[in-house]
C-alpha cells in the first residue's frame, strides 16, 4: 500500500487469489506496531503462507488433486498428508489424520536436525570441492612476498601462489623489488607492480564484467548441475592453459578465462546448496562449503611455503580436495629439465584442474535442485529429487507441495521485464540487492585483504625473521579456518545479521590496534607481539562473521524468479571490488604505510557496521520464499526502526534504565505476539522458523 492508501493492484490480485484479504484494521492484538508496518499500511510486508486459513479437508483435497494433476497419483496419500503438514510444519501434533509413524518422523526431523540422507551431504561435499576448484585454480593473486588467504572463495588464490609466484614473476620479467639483485635501482618496479596486480586481478575482473552474468543463462538452460559442470570444465582447461604460458600477457589471458568459470560457479554453487537444504540448517550447509575450502587453503599454504618438514598437517586429508595439496608438495621442489624452464610452478598451476575433474565426475550423480525443476514444470523429477534429499516420501511431498504453493503465489507478481530490470524495479528485490551488495562490498573492505595479500611483508616489517614471518602467517591461516568452523552452528542459531553486527566493531578495534603497533620502536619486542596479536584477533573476528555470511546471505535473499540474476549481481560486486583491492593495494600500502592502511580499513569497518544496522535485515531460519515478508518492509522504516532499537538496547542493557516493551518490526497476522512461537514436539520445545524480529 502506498502513502495515499492505495493498494498495489498486483498484490491485491494476489491476495484475492489467496482468499486472504483482511478487513481494514486487522492487526496483531497487544502488539506495538512500528509506524505504519501493519496489514493496512504495508501490504507488501504481509505476504503470508498461501495455505493459511484453508481447512484441513480442503488441504487434503488439494493435495490429492495436485498429485493427480502432476502425474504423481501413486503418492496421493503422501500429498494429502503433506499438504496438511505444509500449512504449519510445527503443528503436526494436532493433525488426527497423521499416524504415529508419521508424527515420529516429523518429531525426529526437528529434534535431530542434522540427520539427513547421505545424498544431501554428498551434495555439500561436491559444493565444497567446487569452491576449491575456483580457489585452487587462482594461483597468482598475490605478490611473491604474500601468503595467507583473504576470503571465501579466493583464499586458495593467495595461498597456492606462495609456491608458484616465487618462480613465474621473475621468469616473466616482473621483478617488483625496488633494488635488483645486482644492487641497481629497479626503474621498472612501479610498472611491474601494476602489471603484477593486473595479472593477479584478471580472474576477478572477468568475474565482475562477464563471469557472474553468465550465471542466469547457464542456469536457465542447463540447470544448477549443468552450470556447475560447465564452469568446472572451463576452470580445468584454464588451469592447464596457465601452466603452459610463456609470457605475462598469455598468463593474464588464461587467468581471465579462469574468471569466466569462477564467476558463474561462485554464483551458482551457493544457490544450489541453499535450494536443496532444509530451512533449519540451510545456512550451516552453505557454510560447510566455506569451512572445507578454508581447510584446503591452509594445508596448501603450509606445504607450499614451509616444505616437507610440516607434512604432519596432512592428517587433515579427510576431505577429497586434499589431492591438490599433495600435488603442490610434490611439484614444489621439481627441478627444471634442460628443455623446460619453470616446470615446478607450471605443474602447480596445471594440477589445479584435479578438483575440477572430481566435480565434473560427481555433480551429475547428485539430485537437481527441486526448486529449479519446479520452475520448469518438471514435477515428477522434482519429487524424485526431494525423495533423495529427505528421509521419507511424506517429507518430500510436504516440501514439494509447499514450494509449489509459494511459487504460484510468487508468479502473480512476476512480469515480462528482463530479470535485471525486475531486480531493481520491484521494491522487495531492490532491498535484497542493497543488502547483498553491502555484505559483499564489506567482505572486501573489512581489512582481511590487508593481511591476506601482504601478511609476510607486514610481519617482516614488524621485526619477524623470514621464517618466523611465514610461521606467523601460517598461524593466521590456521586461525582463519578454525574460527570459521563454529559458524556452521552459530549462523543458524544467532543469525547472519547478529554475527555481522557483533564482529565488525571487533575487526575495527583490532585493525586499529595492529596499525598503531607500528609506531612502537622496531627494536622493541612489544612491537612484534602486538602486531601478531592484532592480526590474529582480527582474523578470529572475521572468520565466523564476514567470512561465511555474505555468500550465504546472498544465496537466500532473492526470490526464485530472479535468483540467478540476483546472485550474479552479488558476486559481481564482490569480485569487482576484489579486483580493485588487488590492483591498487600495493600503491595504497606505499602511500599510507602500514599505520595508514590498517587505519583506513578500520574506518571502513565502522561504516560497514552502520550500513548493516540500517539496511541488512535478518534472514535466519526462514524458508527461502518466506523472506518476501522481510524484504517487503520499506527501507526507510527498517532503518528508522533499527536506530530506535539501538537506542533502546543502549538504554536498557548498557545504561540499565527502566524501559517499556520493545516495539516490533515483523509479525504474522495469524501468529501470537510471542517473540518466537514455540511448539511442543514429542516433549522437545523448539523455536518456530517464523519472522518476528525485535531489532538488534
Amino acid at each position: 500500500m502506498d502513502t495515499k492508501g492505495h493498494m498495489d493492484p498486483n498484490l491485491a490480485r494476489q491476495k484475492e487469489l489467496m482468499g486472504q484479504n483482511k478487513p481494514k484494521g486487522s492487526t496483531v492484538h497487544n502488539e506495538k506496531s512500528v509506524g505504519s508496518i501493519n496489514s493496512d499500511e504495508n501490504i507488501n510486508a504481509k505476504l503470508e503462507n498461501p495455505l493459511a486459513g484453508i481447512s484441513l479437508e480442503r488441504l487434503q483435497a488439494m493435495g490429492r488433486a495436485f498429485a493427480h494433476e502432476k502425474g504423481l497419483e501413486e503418492y496421493e496419500e503422501e500429498f494429502a498428508k503433506g499438504a496438511m503438514v505444509a500449512q504449519n510444519p510445527l503443528a503436526f501434533e494436532s493433525l488426527p489424520m497423521l499416524e504415529d509413524a508419521d508424527k515420529n518422523i516429523l518429531r525426529r526431523e526437528v529434534s535431530h536436525k542434522w540427520d539427513h540422507p547421505m545424498q544431501l551431504y554428498m551434495l555439500v561435499i561436491c559444493c565444497s570441492v567446487a569452491a576449491a576448484v575456483q580457489g585452487k585454480g587462482k594461483h597468482l593473486s598475490q605478490c611473491p612476498c604474500t601468503t595467507a588467504d583473504s576470503f571465501w572463495p579466493s583464499g586458495m588464490d593467495e595461498s597456492v601462489t606462495n609456491g608458484a609466484n616465487l618462480f613465474w614473476a621473475p621468469q616473466f620479467g616482473l621483478d617488483t623489488a625496488a633494488t635488483l639483485a645486482n644492487g641497481q635501482v629497479n626503474a621498472n618496479a612501479g610498472k611491474n607492480q601494476w602489471l603484477l596486480g593486473l595479472t593477479a586481478g584478471a580472474p576477478y575482473l572477468a568475474c565482475a564484467v562477464l563471469g557472474c552474468w553468465l550465471t542466469s543463462p547457464l542456469n536457465r538452460f542447463f540447470g544448477r548441475r549443468g552450470a556447475i559442470f560447465i564452469t568446472a570444465t572451463v576452470s580445468a582447461l584454464a588451469c592447464i592453459w596457465s601452466g603452459v604460458t610463456n609470457s605475462w600477457p598469455h598468463l593474464f589471458a588464461s587467468r581471465f578465462v579462469l574468471g569466466l568459470g569462477i564467476g558463474a560457479k561462485s554464483a551458482t554453487v551457493p544457490v544450489y546448496a541453499a535450494e536443496t537444504a532444509p530451512p533449519l540448517i540451510r545456512g550451516a550447509l552453505v557454510m560447510v562449503r566455506r569451512t572445507a575450502f578454508e581447510l584446503y587453503v591452509k594445508l596448501h599454504l603450509l606445504i607450499a611455503r614451509l616444505g616437507p618438514a610440516q607434512q604432519q598437517w596432512q592428517v587433515w586429508t579427510a576431505f577429497g580436495i586434499m589431492l591438490g595439496t599433495v600435488s603442490s608438495l610434490i611439484f614444489f621442489r621439481v627441478k627444471d629439465p634442460a628443455h623446460i624452464t619453470g616446470l615446478n610452478w607450471r605443474l602447480m598451476l596445471g594440477s589445479a584442474a584435479l578438483p575440477a575433474f572430481f566435480v565434473m565426475a560427481q555433480v551429475y550423480t547428485l539430485p537437481e535442485s527441486p526448486r529449479w525443476l519446479l520452475s520448469k514444470g518438471r514435477y515428477a523429477e522434482a519429487f524424485k529429487s526431494l525423495c533423495r534429499l529427505r528421509h521419507t516420501r511424506l517429507q518430500a511431498a510436504r516440501d514439494l507441495f509447499f514450494i509449489h504453493a509459494l511459487l504460484e503465489e510468487e508468479s502473480t507478481i512476476t512480469t515480462d521485464r528482463p530479470a535485471f530490470i525486475e531486480m531493481f524495479a520491484v521494491h522487495r528485490n531492490r532491498r535484497a540487492a542493497l543488502a547483498s551488495g553491502i555484505v559483499m562490498f564489506m567482505q572486501q573492505f573489512c581489512g582481511i585483504n590487508v593481511i591476506a595479500y601482504y601478511s609476510s611483508t607486514v610481519f617482516r616489517e614488524a621485526g619477524f625473521s623470514e621464517l618466523n614471518a611465514l610461521g606467523a602467517t601460517l598461524g593466521f591461516g590456521a586461525l582463519n579456518w578454525i574460527m570459521a568452523a563454529p559458524a556452521v552452528w552459530t549462523i543458524d542459531t544467532f543469525g547472519r545479521r547478529t554475527l555481522l553486527l557483533t564482529t565488525f566493531p571487533l575487526m575495527a578495534l583490532f585493525l586499529l590496534m595492529t596499525g598503531m603497533a607500528f609506531f612502537i620502536p622496531e627494536e622493541s619486542k612489544a612491537r612484534v607481539g602486538v602486531v601478531a596479536l592484532g592480526i590474529y584477533l582480527h582474523c578470529m573476528a572475521y572468520s565466523p562473521g564476514e567470512g561465511p555470511v555474505p555468500f550465504t546471505y546472498s544465496a537466500e535473499a532473492f526470490p526464485l524468479y530472479i535468483r540467478e540474476t540476483g546472485m550474479s549481481f552479488a558476486t559481481a560486486v564482490t569480485w569487482g571490488w576484489n579486483f580493485i583491492v588487488a590492483l591498487t593495494f600495493p600503491r595504497l600500502l606505499g602511500a599510507f604505510k602500514p599505520q595508514g592502511a590498517f587505519g583506513w580499513y578500520a574506518a571502513w569497518n565502522i561504516i560497514g557496521w552502520c550500513l548493516i544496522l540500517c539496511f541488512v535485515p535478518e534472514t535466519k531460519a526462514l524458508s527461502l520464499e518466506e523472506l518476501d515478508q522481510v524484504f517487503s518492509v520499506p527501507t526507510k522504516k527498517h532503518a528508522a526502526f533499527q536506530l530506535r532499537a539501538t537506542s533502546y538496547f543502549i538504554r536498557k542493557h548498557i545504561l540499565r534504565q527502566q524501559v517499556g516493551p520493545q516495539e516490533r518490526l515483523y509479525h504474522w497476522d495469524n501468529k501470537s505476539n510471542d517473540d518466537v512461537p514455540r511448539r511442543n514436539l514429542g516433549g522437545a520445545e523448539v523455536n518456530a522458523p517464523n519472522v518476528l524480529a525485535t531489532g538488534l
